[in-house]
């Protein structure tokens, strides 16, 4: 592949068929379905917010439906549409062409992250419908405005969050699909580092009390090596009338951007060395 200049052409071309090979998985079309019947339901479930506004308990509970369904749905997305690559052997016919592997590697990616911006814009926009609709209903029987519980365009920036904490998860799980030898042992992997994703300031607090330059170290690599997904969850502007700042956004989005330019790097470094 020397010889061959690396092209966006064929980036996008790669990008653009597994979009559309997503569009037809139907396991991923249960998760986008699953994940619209939650936000729809959510207005069924507003009795049960034991004493919360209605309007945030609404809220709340749709973004608690985009962040479950979409990281399931970023790391199943992710696995499945690599591994039928492999499996079906189109893989191998499309790199005996003149294709980059790391072209192969971003063109994967670029779907799978278009695919769950479309699931994130699908469930935001539903949400802030739901909301809009659910606040004039209110406003009509109390016969007077009510106060946003939750400001539109802090709705709108926690789902712009959440896309990026799930492409920062989707490029993690390819990097681990380049070297795994299956597609269950890369789903695993994928929920485990979710995981430590989540809890690793605690893991980190923990070691920082310890005191011991050891203690320290790990807890400094392991925050350079996992993402912090509490950076994106911290991010919460569910209740700021005018959403986040433009640093804020510009600091979240290149903590984000960093971590998939890496992660996307050692998976197009590691599936070159690999024998297919």
């Amino acid at each position: 592949m020397s010889r061959v200049p690396f092209s966006l052409d064929r980036v996008w071309l790669i990008a653009g068929n597994t979009l559309q090979e997503a569009a037809r998985q139907r396991l991923l079309q249960l998760f986008l379905l699953l994940g619209l019947g939650l936000v729809l339901g959510a207005q069924s479930l507003r009795d049960f917010n034991f004493g919360a506004s209605e309007l945030k308990f609404i809220a709340d509970f749709g973004f608690g439906a985009l962040a479950f369904f979409g990281s399931a749905l970023s790391i199943t997305a992710t696995a499945s549409l690599f591994w039928s690559e492999l499996e079906q052997r189109t893989a191998q016919t499309l790199l005996a062409k003149p294709v980059w592997r790391l072209e192969f590697i971003l063109g994967k990616f670029l779907g799978v992250a278009a695919f769950v911006a479309v699931f994130c814009a699908l469930l935001t926009g539903l949400l802030m419908a739901i909301l809009w609709t659910r606040e004039t209903a209110l406003s009509r029987e109390l016969h007077e405005p009510v106060q946003h519980s939750v400001a539109y365009a802090g709705v709108a920036a926690v789902g712009f969050f959440q896309f990026l904490k799930l492409s920062v998860l989707a490029a993690c799980t390819l990097l681990l699909a380049s070297f795994a030898q299956s597609q269950l042992f890369t789903v695993v992997m994928g929920f485990f580092v979710l995981v430590i994703c989540h809890l690793q300031f605690l893991l980190q607090e923990a070691y920082a009390r310890s005191g011991g330059v050891v203690a320290r170290g790990f807890a400094g690599l392991l925050a350079l090596v996992f993402p912090d997904f509490q950076v994106f969850a911290e991010a919460d502007w569910s209740g700021a009338a005018n959403g986040p700042d433009a640093m804020t956004v510009l600091q979240v989005t290149g903590y984000a951007a960093g971590y998939v330019a890496v992660f996307c790097g050692l998976a197009g470094w590691v599936f070159h060395r690999r024998e297919i």
